[in-house]
């Protein structure tokens, strides 16, 4: 396993690009894409395509996505699910998905032998004998797997560069071939003869999808990729593009060079349209056919490799076996030669005609998942879901329901019998692996976020789980809600889409009878007031000191369902009457391990096109991560969609360029949009005051977070004020050092 986790690392971008379009442009658009143009007509395909890249287009966005958002380590699409999903789902789609690859092996060299059918008419007319096909692809297959056995990857991958070149080459061949047909005959680009034949439109689909399903072929390489996050989603979605174009023109070339007859009755009709047709459609065939073998039999053993390294399997001594590799760069050899063995047991059948159906089912049963964590993704709204390479959450909702129709319009039966084995796959691996987690990681976000939007909507109208991963659920608590309200709206900036925020309307009284209708009144008020229809969750509180509301409130539960994390203080910067009272209650907050933000309110109006000003102080070591996280949420807000961030870090002379590296590095592995122009290091001055450095430097900003320890507070009564030439102020203490990932 070690040798896995320690591979060396050679491929770049070329190998993902060349092992999906060569998947893509493989023995359905030699032997079956005519048939489609002659039952469907050139419209008719046309249709045919956008449909089925209505599922490869979407799961090529959403697989890019994710690659960008997380290390993307051996096993491609296994990883990626595994990793969202957890490993027992992970691992029962892995294995379907691993059995799919390992077959389409068997499937593209079965395929392979067309391109020999003239040798086998030559061999029957000339001598009499009937040779089965198996005695091309059977050593066709033991060729394969002893290639890539004893030269691995390395020499697969440039074997793959020489059949895509001649691919290529007989494509070119292919369009620039004339027939006369279109001089001879009047063309139509909208018959169709479905209804003819008998054939169904979802019948010619089920066909050619095969075709199309060669985009995420490349991913099976992750493991081996300098730059998967940059590999995967370059290569992908310039393969799955390309093949998309190359088959409309394909389509179209037939349509104007042969009759809808010939189209239907001769399988290698592309034979008769190329130039120097007889020699180079069949060579063609066979290097589309062979790319293919070889693209499926390079990615379906780095699968189960993956498997074996995350013990997936049920037999234990197994998953160490195929989860060791050989030499630098970890060759999966063990799971060649199951693959092989596999492939070469299909290949002896001849036909695999029904196996190829219900895999096709497992290939959109991953698509479909693939879409799934997209869209979960999207909606949870995780703020640590920060991805380079952005799709949309309406696409992959949409390739998700479009695999799951396909799967029933294809073929009920086989959509049955595949999520029906998925079924009893889980089950098992469950029961083997009962420590391990299921769907409820990716789906906590989500729950999340649906909780949210339900607790808000019913008191909107007036009808009145704990999260792994950090986001705030701040709660604020002011008796000046009708006097000022930035402390409400910096709720809405945080609590918009990554937190939750819960705003708390101070009445200074003791409860009575009279005093719940009163904070019936104010609660109506306030949610009157809310025109913006904020996401903040609003209540009141009837308390006859500050410190025993405030005790209170920090142990209580969020409207979220999880625990507040945050408690939000809020002063006047101009009559800053309640600042003592603040002071006095941090250590209370800081008891119940919440984080403490005290915002100075002043009366000038946000300039959000002059973004967020975060100061970093040297004492700051707790603070800084929650300061810049905290900056990024709000920034998220509509409100703030102009703006930016800036950052200011204090440091001395002697750690200028440590600290400068270190912050540019956090910023960078982080993923989080601050370009480098706007952080800035500043070397401390004796002679300069910070508070004379910020108001000097910050005069504009929109708001302007700065750190405190509670140190200070004991000593420095003045500590949140002497602001007055800038504008919001956003004083941030930490409970605990948060990281960015």
């Amino acid at each position: 396993m070690d040798q896995v986790q320690n591979k060396v690392k050679s491929f770049r971008t070329a190998p993902v690009f060349f092992t999906a379009i060569s998947t893509i442009l493989g023995a359905i658009l030699f032997l079956r894409f005519g048939f489609a143009v002659g039952v469907l007509g050139f419209t008719g395909v046309l249709g045919l395509i956008a449909l089925g890249h209505l599922v490869t287009i979407p799961t090529s966005l959403a697989l890019s996505e994710i690659a960008t958002n997380q290390k993307v380590e051996g096993g491609g699409e296994y990883f990626i699910i595994s990793r969202s999903f957890g490993l027992n789902i992970g691992a029962t789609i892995g294995i379907s998905l691993y059995l799919s690859q390992a077959i389409s092996v068997a499937f593209y060299i079965i395929a392979f032998t067309e391109a020999f059918t003239p040798l086998f008419d030559f061999i029957r007319n000339r001598f009499d004998i009937e040779l089965p096909r198996q005695v091309i692809s059977i050593p066709a297959t033991i060729a394969l797997a002893y290639l890539i056995l004893r030269k691995g990857a390395s020499l697969g991958v440039k074997t793959l560069y020489i059949v895509v070149t001649i691919l290529f080459i007989s494509l070119f061949l292919f369009f620039i071939g004339k027939t006369g047909y279109a001089d001879a005959n009047e063309v139509s680009f909208y018959h169709s003869r479905s209804d003819m034949l008998n054939i169904s439109f979802f019948t010619v689909f089920a066909i050619c999808f095969p075709a199309f399903t060669g985009m995420t072929a490349g991913v099976g390489l992750s493991g081996d990729l300098k730059n998967p996050g940059r590999s995967i989603p370059f290569g992908t979605v310039t393969a799955t593009i390309t093949g998309m174009i190359i088959y409309v023109f394909i389509a179209y070339k037939l349509t104007v060079s042969a009759s809808p007859e010939d189209l239907l009755n001769d399988q290698l009709i592309m034979s008769k349209i190329a130039v120097l047709g007889p020699v180079i459609i069949p060579l063609g065939l066979a290097a589309s056919t062979l790319s293919s073998a070889i693209g499926s039999i390079l990615v379906a053993p780095r699968t189960l490799q993956a498997l074996g390294t995350d013990y997936s399997l049920p037999a234990g001594k197994l998953n160490r076996v195929l989860a060791r590799g050989r030499g630098e760069t970890a060759e999966p050899f063990n799971a060649t030669l199951v693959t092989s063995m596999i492939a070469l047991v299909f290949v002896a059948l001849g036909d695999v005609n029904a196996v190829a159906q219900i895999i096709s089912m497992f290939f959109m049963v991953t698509y479909g998942s693939i879409c799934l964590i997209s869209f979960l993704y999207h909606f949870g709204a995780d703020p640590s879901y920060r991805p380079v390479f952005r799709s949309r959450w309406y696409i992959s909702l949409i390739g998700f329901l479009i695999c799951v129709w396909m799967m029933f319009k294809i073929s009920t039966p086989y959509a049955i019998a595949a999520i029906s084995i998925m079924v009893v796959l889980y089950l098992v691996i469950s029961s083997l692996h009962k420590e391990r987690g299921g769907m409820e990681d990716i789906f906590q976000g989500a729950i999340f976020q649906l909780s949210r939007q339900i607790q808000v909507f019913l008191q909107k109208s007036k009808r009145a789980t704990t999260e792994n991963k950090w986001r705030p659920s701040a709660v604020c608590i002011s008796d000046a809600s009708f006097e000022r309200d930035k402390a409400m709206k910096l709720l809405d900036w945080i609590s918009k889409k990554h937190g939750f925020g819960t705003y708390i309307h101070l009445i200074f009284d003791y409860y009575s009878k009279s005093t719940y209708n009163k904070s019936k009144e104010v609660l109506n008020k306030l949610l009157d007031l809310d025109e913006e229809k904020s996401k903040v969750y609003m209540d009141t509180l009837v308390s006859p000191s500050y410190t025993s509301a405030i005790a209170q409130i920090i142990q209580l539960p969020g409207i979220s369902g999880m625990e507040n994390n945050m408690m939000i203080f809020e002063f006047d910067k101009e009559k800053p009457v309640n600042l003592k009272q603040i002071f006095e209650n941090i250590p209370l907050v800081k008891a119940g391990n919440l984080d403490v933000c005290v915002l100075g309110s002043s009366r000038r109006q946000v300039n959000f096109k002059k973004g967020i000003h975060v100061w970093i102080k040297s004492y700051d070591i707790e603070n800084a991560n929650l300061m810049i996280m905290l900056s990024y949420i709000i920034l998220g807000h509509p409100d703030w969609r102009k703006g930016k961030i800036r950052i200011f870090e204090l440091c001395k002379d002697d750690d200028f360029e440590h600290t400068k590296n270190h912050l540019i590095d956090l910023i960078r592995t982080g993923r989080l949009q601050i370009s480098p122009k706007n952080i800035e290091i500043i070397r401390e001055d004796e002679n300069i005051s910070t508070k004379t450095l910020i108001n000097s430097r910050s005069t504009e900003a929109g708001l302007t977070v700065i750190g405190f320890v509670e140190e200070q507070i004991k000593h420095n009564q003045e500590l949140f004020t002497g602001y007055d030439k800038i504008g919001d102020i956003l004083f941030v203490n930490a409970s605990e050092h948060r990281e960015i990932r």
